[in-house]
């Protein structure tokens, strides 16, 4: 019997619901303030029948309006220009409150329109800074790298001049690692490197950086098939430590003062920078009226975390605070995600996180003596983040997970007094909630959803109480699409004891007599959660809801060893990457699932995922053949050894061959039985594609079948080639999952590549 043939309908409703498509369908869903006033008051932009509207926000007041009336600004700022302005699409996107007036950048001009009666004046040329500058807080300067070195400028007379002179292609000023600093991405967009990795002082007098010593750093190399220029092949080397290595990226810190252009180096060990700059992971931060730098470190092993204060003047460093512990300690558990550590009453004491009482809670510790003074918080859930320390009456603000009884996952706001008393629930609903706090901590903007409620966004005082509502998003046009919310699910883990949870998107037209084939789509390392508790569905939530739109059951679980719970859950993973945060937990989760819903099909079962969801949908079809029939493997890190050496030692441990060897998918790749789709970009510069090309050397060396798709111009995220990808990947699973075919000659638009666009597509 042929198989049937999906109609190109079905794939256009897939796209509509890919990332860069989706918020066409999802009016309002989130608000991103431009403050003013020192917090005191926001403008935002919202989606209209007429198109965007600025709107602007005092919440003192409870008033949300519209900033100023658009037709009379763009016939205003016409008449003023004497080129059209269509108020339905103004030349600005963004624009200062300046007491009853308004300041923007339009026509390559500065502009001031008053609000009493709609006069537009020039007031200026746009202000002069260049792309890679690091702007003070005060407007006046600038700082940016040239040739190894840190240079100021000032913004007023384009005055230049140096503030090191010492810089070197080995110890470079304020780099991060080669990998980020230099990346394909940027060179895509035109951007040569990142800005320098600096912190301005509150008072914008000095700047903290830091020299980054590379010496002996291990050099890779990436091959530019087809430069844009069309000439011959481009070979492109990098620095990239190895786990094991000797050698890594070290960071010396030092203090710049932009008058005298006097350097204080910090008096103390170089901090390890394994993935980036200190700076650039928020890990070092000055104090609020600039007395001194704190920075956290950590050895090369992760079992310890320290805090330290830089005096700026001298460079002295003395260590305040430190933490040890048999597994990494850390001062949060997702990877990019900021510390949870705050310095407090002018220096004396600090709001420190630690896991050590299996869930993540919050410490008061003095300074002076690095003693404790209380735990601040305490119980089965775990602190997400600070978001307000009321100094003056002694209450710190934060979000918890765990106190939703449904959902471990979703996130509330709470206070504790910081002796410990006091705890209470801000928000106290089963909703989840993601917050945004005004500069100043006045009050914070609250975007409260579930995966099946769309947000509603208010602003609440710290009592609690909603002070205006700004948004009630409208899914309406998603839900058009045939589009269902997640189901959220409970199950046992392998072990036969642990809860874990996960999500299922149900497919379009869902039929519960039908039977449908089933995707998982996991991810591998556990410095993220696949099971996020809001409406919007995560940077990887859309790829699962555009596969559900093609006819698929699609499950995201978080097996043992994922964070977002207690310390032992995550640790679950830590030394045992090979699991891919509980690939066994995945089956036992999908046969549970079986029971009960006999619509799902476990003879049909594939996977798909990228960078280390590329290797957890490896490590499923060779170490459970029986189930996982098909999979779609993206930049899969299928080699620990010769991945980045960060992120492996901080999940895997120390680097031990053995142990090692034990996460390494091309060791046992004659294990592969099922239909596989490797793809890998030949760029990229986070996970090389050697790591693919080695498992596919091992892989012919078996006299195994497989696809492999090279891009070889492809960074690590395929972007300006997610279109054909997508295709491709969709291409693959209908064929070797469902048994259907795609529609014939059916191309998905491709996503505009400039850097708005980019922006978007990362959120």
């Amino acid at each position: 019997m042929n198989p049937i043939r999906l109609d190109a309908s079905v794939y256009r409703t897939a796209e509509q619901l890919l990332r860069h498509n989706r918020g066409e369908l999802v009016l309002n869903g989130s608000v991103r303030p431009r403050w003013a006033e020192d917090g005191a008051r926001f403008w935002y932009t919202t989606d209209t029948a007429g198109g965007p509207r600025f709107l602007l926000v005092d919440p003192a007041k409870g008033s949300r309006q519209p900033a100023f009336d658009h037709p009379r600004l763009a016939k205003a700022l016409s008449a003023a220009s004497g080129l059209e302005v269509d108020a339905a699409a103004l030349p600005f996107a963004a624009f200062d409150v300046s007491g009853e007036a308004v300041e923007f950048d339009a026509f390559d001009a500065r502009w001031r329109c008053a609000l009493d009666d709609y006069t537009c004046v020039a007031v200026g040329g746009a202000p002069s800074r260049e792309l890679l500058d690091v702007v003070a807080p005060d407007g006046r300067h600038a700082v940016f790298r040239q040739a190894y070195n840190i240079r100021a400028r000032s913004l007023a007379d384009r005055r230049e001049w140096a503030l090191t002179d010492d810089g070197s292609a080995d110890c470079d000023y304020g780099a991060n690692p080669d990998y980020f600093m230099y990346s394909t991405l940027l060179g895509k967009l035109g951007i040569p490197n990142l800005p320098p990795a600096v912190l301005w002082s509150p008072d914008s007098r000095r700047v903290l950086t830091h020299r980054t010593d590379m010496r002996g750093v291990r050099e890779t190399h990436l091959v530019e098939a087809l430069p844009a220029d069309g000439g011959p092949p481009v070979l492109r080397s990098q620095r990239f430590a190895h786990p094991g290595d000797e050698r890594m990226p070290l960071a010396e810190f030092v203090v710049l003062d932009i008058e005298s252009g006097k350097a204080v180096p910090a008096l103390a060990e170089p901090v390890a920078m394994p993935m980036m700059s200190p700076i650039s992971r928020r890990w070092a931060w000055w104090a609020e009226d600039g007395s001194a730098v704190y920075y956290l470190s950590s050895p090369r092993d992760l079992k310890t975390l320290s805090l330290h204060r830089l005096d700026p003047t001298s460079g002295e460093v003395r260590t305040i605070l430190t933490e040890s512990g048999p597994t990494r300690v850390e001062p949060a558990q997702l990877l990019g995600q900021a510390p949870m550590v705050k310095v407090l009453s002018g220096g004396a004491e600090v709001l420190w996180y630690s896991q050590r009482d299996n869930w993540g809670h919050l410490y008061l510790y003095g300074t002076r003596d690095g003693a404790p003074r209380a735990q601040v918080t305490s119980g089965q859930w775990a602190v997400q983040e600070i978001l307000h320390v009321d100094e003056e009456r002694r209450v710190v603000y934060f979000l918890a997970s765990g106190l939703v009884e449904d959902d471990p996952y979703r996130r509330t706001v709470c206070r504790a007094g910081l002796d410990g008393t006091g705890f209470a629930k801000v928000t106290d609903d089963d909703l989840d909630h993601v917050v945004t706090v005004a500069p100043g901590g006045g009050h914070f903007i609250d975007s409260a959803s579930t995966n099946a409620a769309p947000p509603v966004i208010t602003v609440r005082g710290w009592d609690g109480r909603v002070r205006v509502e700004l948004e009630r998003t409208d899914a309406s046009r998603l839900r058009a699409t045939g589009w269902n919310p997640p189901e959220r699910f409970r199950a046992t883990a392998a072990d036969g004891e642990t809860e874990i949870h996960g999500m299922l998107y149900r497919p379009h037209g869902f039929d519960p007599d039908g039977r449908y084939p089933v995707v998982d789509h996991p991810y591998g390392f556990p410095s993220a959660t696949r099971v996020v508790p809001c409406f919007d569905p995560g940077y990887y939530g859309y790829d699962a809801e555009s596969l559900a739109a093609l006819g698929f059951v699609v499950v995201a679980i978080d097996g043992r060893g994922a964070p977002g719970r207690d310390k032992v859950f995550h640790d679950h993973s830590y030394g045992r990457l090979g699991d891919a945060a509980g690939l066994a937990d995945h089956v036992a989760a999908l046969r549970e699932l079986s029971r009960s819903r006999p619509w799902m099909d476990l003879d049909r079962v594939g996977a798909f995922g990228m960078s280390s969801g590329g290797f957890a949908t490896v490590r499923a079809m060779l170490d459970f053949p029986e189930v996982f029939k098909a999979g779609v493997a993206e930049c899969g890190v299928h080699d620990l050894r010769y991945a980045e050496q960060g992120v492996a030692e901080m999940y895997n441990g120390p680097f031990d061959a053995e142990k090692y060897a034990a996460v390494s998918n091309v060791d046992i790749a004659d294990r592969l039985e099922g239909k596989l789709l490797l793809v890998h970009g030949g760029l990229d510069d986070s996970f090389s594609p050697h790591l693919t090309m080695r498992l596919v050397e091992r892989l012919i060396a078996a006299d195994k079948d497989f696809e492999l798709l090279v891009v070889p111009s492809s960074d690590h995220a395929f972007v300006g080639y997610d279109h054909y990808l997508n295709r491709r990947r969709w291409d693959f699973l209908v064929r070797h999952v469902r048994g259907a075919e795609p529609p014939p000659g059916y191309r998905l638009t491709p996503v505009p590549m400039d850097a708005e666009a980019i922006a978007g597509l990362f959120g």
